[in-house]
């Protein structure tokens, strides 16, 4: 590089313009990855010039390891320039967005911003913008921002597509940030070719001696900042020339040794002055550094200490910054410098930062050879803010140092078992794993003991009920109980509750889980205690279960996560009909407030609700957010119940390419998770795709699986959903006598069961499953059930009976069921059940006229949901908000819905929608 010129970059520039071009049309991200020299902060600066010469807004950041440890410090970087625009956003997301940068001290009722507000609070931040200019984000040293930022940037390059928003990232090579998990394109920008290598020398040192310059050439690789470093230092004398020339090393440690070499010549107070900037980790304040190397050398050191250094261009200087002119210079001065000296630095810097309580902790901690009390103490205040501000990931990083440098045993125990909690909150499970394996050792004391038995639940991806682990649940609970803290003691029998659900180990333990709860000091309608009864027993105590959801109901008042617990409860005990009014209210208060984690889950949940009422405009919706969130949060075991809801919904509507597709997904999916429920549900939604294709005999294999208690899909609590499905799959003899023992056991299980669901399964079960003599009996005590709230489960019925008629030749009398059948499953949109009516109706004489298709059928799950805000008369904007997508996206939503449904306007979208 030489001046404004990139040599031998020509394809680069011309990559770095088109996408630069394209921004005002379609917004994107591109992350230039390379090594170190090789030019990527001269490829961001091109492209600043090229973009502010288009008339955009731009928007820059630098990573710097010394703010690694500071939350959202990158975020207030980037957009320091528009701090006066916050106020204008919702209150939830100014809130969110001033907490995050310290501007607002948080209210001790108030609960710490989720990251996922932040994020949208700064999405909707630079989208407000664009609507002036196109805004381009410039992000150099990725790999050194703070993990928080990082998170957001991640957020919002998922979500640009619509928008005239760019974010261009540097990353240096072999650092993966959390950058590599996002779907963007990459540059990588790789040596230069030799002709380009000899134009930046002849630029550079058009008079470099001929056998100097023949050693520049080899040893930089075709590294251009090696290419203009190395004939400072080359030829010098022969020992240094030998040492940076030496291919046994990396040209990154040459490059470094040739910075080193330059630092012998300077003063001594220079050196100082370059330490304490390198111990700070570059970028530090003049005025801080100063102070803090007077400090170190017990001299006064002025800025023109600094002027050797600029001028053997080793840093630059403003009276805000000082920065190395490359971060190798950094690591070069570190490199040279004494362990003793670089822990003098962190403290002489720890000295002086008295207004800046979290920079300062950091050092002192870095300062320190030996545990200490005060300063592990100083670093959990850190961890306190940092989480009080919504980035967990430092505040983890915080208690993890600090148990480094506890010297009470109970500190450290304390810090170790926070941080495995903020771990296990991040999904860093490998983390949180290791330090619950370090807490393991000490002194615990009873509850502390109980704390991590807790968390180790949580770190379980086999949830199975192995009889040792739930004795030890219990026996923990009752000892917390007994230490005075009843709500752990009910978390731990929550998590032994939720062993049971996926796999019984007899009813003796399950009770004995039951009991443990019911002895607590608890409120009878505490949601966690709910929960308990109803995965632990969710037959037995099946009753009780939804007198409790229906008091609930009944009163009202409770939260949004109070909502989860109890929606997932529900589903426990196949009360699908109260848990889709849970599920919903909490769904819609933790999108509100941005726990974007737990909505995929109770998404999921929902999704399942939703498929036994064939409920599309709920369900479809559903489904396609939870995958799009656990996608896009890790959360594999989510991501895998999402696409087993989408099999059903698929297979229900007769698309069975999809089903089969989606459900393969699926059990790959669960089957690395080793989720026993999930396996479960793969081969029940088998057996309805089985169903739905007319393959009764594929059908009725896939479904006994749940039955046989030798499979690893068997799963004694889903029988009761699966049987209904399994007595129609079974055709022949031998499955009608299988079919018929699985009724047999379940009626002895479950026949006096109260959930709605499962009565009417076993009704259908018995009806279907019945010889002659008793069929028609069963038929009508199943239909005199209450189906309100199932009619997927009474057309079927109605079709089973009405067949039944008509084999007995009863033609007349078979045509009114099937006709209610047919009927009702065009109504509820499920193809495959509503062909098989119309074939049995005209087996019975009448003919029947194909249903034409329903517009919602037209429209995609995610344009649903799109379409029902917009027809409750939501703004693009608001509509935004509730779905974590920026306004422009919802516009280009319904720019494509309006034409699918024949409308050229919102108006028209009510009367549309609800004609279905």
């Amino acid at each position: 590089m030489s001046g404004n010129i990139l040599f031998g970059r020509d394809k680069e520039l011309a990559t770095v313009d088109e996408w630069v071009d394209g921004l005002p049309e379609r917004g994107s991200a591109l992350l230039i990855q390379g090594a170190p020299g090789i030019g990527k902060s001269s490829l961001l600066a091109h492209a600043v010039t090229q973009a502010q010469n288009s008339g955009f807004m731009v928007l820059k950041a630098s990573g710097v390891q010394a703010e690694t440890h500071l939350p959202f410090a990158g975020l207030h970087q980037l957009t320091r320039t528009m701090v006066d625009r916050v106020s204008h956003l919702p209150p939830i997301q100014a809130d969110a967005l001033r907490g995050a940068f310290g501007m607002a001290e948080p209210s001790p009722s108030a609960s710490a911003p989720q990251f996922f507000m932040i994020a949208l609070a700064t999405l909707s931040l630079l989208v407000e913008a664009t609507a002036d200019t196109p805004v381009l984000l410039i992000v150099d040293d990725a790999q050194w921002l703070d993990v928080p930022t990082l998170n957001v940037l991640g957020f919002i390059a998922r979500r640009v597509g619509a928008e005239p928003l760019g974010l261009l990232f540097a990353l240096r090579e072999g650092h993966a940030a959390s950058l590599g998990t996002l779907d963007i394109r990459e540059l990588h920008l790789k040596p230069l070719e030799p002709a380009a290598a000899d134009a930046l020398l002849d630029a550079r040192e058009p008079g470099l001696d001929p056998g100097v310059r023949r050693r520049v050439v080899e040893t930089a690789a075709g590294n251009p900042l090696a290419l203009i470093e190395l004939p400072i230092t080359l030829g010098a004398d022969g020992e240094t020339s030998g040492a940076v020339a030496s291919t046994a090393l990396p040209l990154t440690a040459r490059l470094e040794r040739a910075f080193a070499s330059r630092l012998a010549d300077l003063p001594s107070d220079t050196r100082s002055a370059l330490l304490v900037t390198a111990a700070d980790d570059g970028g530090g304040a003049p005025i801080d550094v100063l102070a803090a190397a007077s400090i170190l050398t017990g001299t006064e050191i002025s800025a023109r200490s600094l002027e050797p250094a600029i001028a053997a261009r080793l840093v630059s200087a403003d009276e805000c910054r000082i920065d190395f002119t490359h971060p190798l210079v950094r690591s070069a001065v570190l490199g040279s410098a004494t362990l003793a000296d670089r822990l003098a630095a962190h403290g002489a810097l720890a000295d002086i930062l008295h207004g800046q309580p979290d920079r300062q902790a950091w050092h002192r901690a870095a300062a320190i050879g030996r545990p200490d009390e005060a300063v592990a103490r100083q670093l959990d205040q850190v961890a306190l803010r940092a989480k009080g501000r919504g980035a967990a990931a430092v505040a983890m990083s915080a208690l993890e140092r600090a148990t480094t440098l506890s010297e009470i045993p109970s500190g450290r125990v304390a810090r170790l078992l926070g941080a495995a909690e903020l771990g296990l909150e991040l999904g860093q499970t490998d983390r949180a794993s290791s330090l619950l394996q370090q807490a393991e050792p000490l002194e615990l004391g009873v509850l502390e003991r109980a704390r991590l038995l807790l968390l180790r639940e949580g770190l379980e991806v086999d949830v199975a009920g192995s009889t040792p682990r739930l004795h030890l649940l219990i026996t923990t609970a009752e000892r917390a109980s007994e230490a005075g803290d009843p709500e752990l003691a009910l978390r731990l029998l929550r998590a032994a509750a939720r062993r049971c659900w996926w796999s019984d180990p007899g009813r003796e333990l399950r009770e004995r889980v039951v009991a443990a709860a019911e002895r607590l000091p608890v409120p009878e309608l505490h949601p966690d205690l709910v929960y308990t009864l109803a995965a632990a027993t969710p037959v037995e105590r099946a009753a009780t279960v939804l007198e409790r959801l229906e008091r609930v109901e009944r009163q009202g008042g409770y939260d949004f996560l109070a909502a989860a617990t109890l929606g997932t409860a529900a589903t426990m005990a196949n009360a699908y009909d109260h848990a889709t009014g849970f599920l919903r209210h909490a769904a819609a208060g933790l999108r509100a407030q941005g726990c974007l984690g737990l909505l995929a889950q109770t998404l999921v949940s929902l999704a399942f609700s939703t498929v036994h009422t064939v409920d599309w405009e709920t369900g479809l919706p559903a489904v396609a957010e939870a995958m799009r969130l656990a996608e896009e949060n890790a959360q594999p075991r989510w991501l895998a119940g999402a696409r087993i809801a989408k099999a059903q919904f698929a297979a229900l509507h007769g698309d069975l390419d999809t089903a089969l597709s989606v459900i393969d997904e699926a059990e790959r999916q669960g089957l690395s998770v080793a989720n026993p429920s999930n396996l479960a549900f793969i081969q029940i939604t088998r057996g309805r795709i089985g169903l739905a294709a007319g393959n009764h005999a594929e059908a009725f294999h896939c479904i006994w699986r749940v039955f046989d208690p030798s499979d690893p899909a068997y799963h004694p609590f889903l029988q009761t959903t699966a049987i209904a499905e399994l007595a129609e799959a079974a055709t022949d003899d031998d499955q009608r006598a299988m079919a018929r023992a699985a009724l047999q056991q379940l009626d002895a299980s479950a026949g006096s069961s109260e959930a709605q669901l499962i009565r009417i399964n076993l009704g259908f079960a018995r009806a279907l499953l019945s010889d002659d003599e008793h069929a028609e009996e069963r038929f009508r005590s199943a239909l005199d059930l209450d189906m309100s709230h199932a009619p997927f489960a009474r057309a079927r019925l109605m079709l089973a009976y009405g067949a039944w008629l008509r084999r007995r030749r009863r033609v007349m009398e078979a045509r009114t069921p099937l006709r209610i059948a047919r009927e009702s499953f065009a109504v509820l949109g499920v193809e495959p059940w509503c062909e098989r009516a119309c074939h049995e109706l005209r087996s019975a004489g009448e003919g029947s006229k194909r249903q034409s298709r329903t517009d919602w059928d037209l429209l995609t799950p995610q344009e649903l949901q799109i379409a029902q805000l917009a027809a409750e008369g939501l703004s693009n904007k608001e509509i935004g908000q509730e779905l974590y997508l920026s306004p422009r996206t919802i516009g280009a939503h319904l720019y494509r819905i309006f034409p699918k449904l024949g409308i050229t306007s919102r108006g028209q979208l009510r009367d549309k929608l609800s004609a279905n």
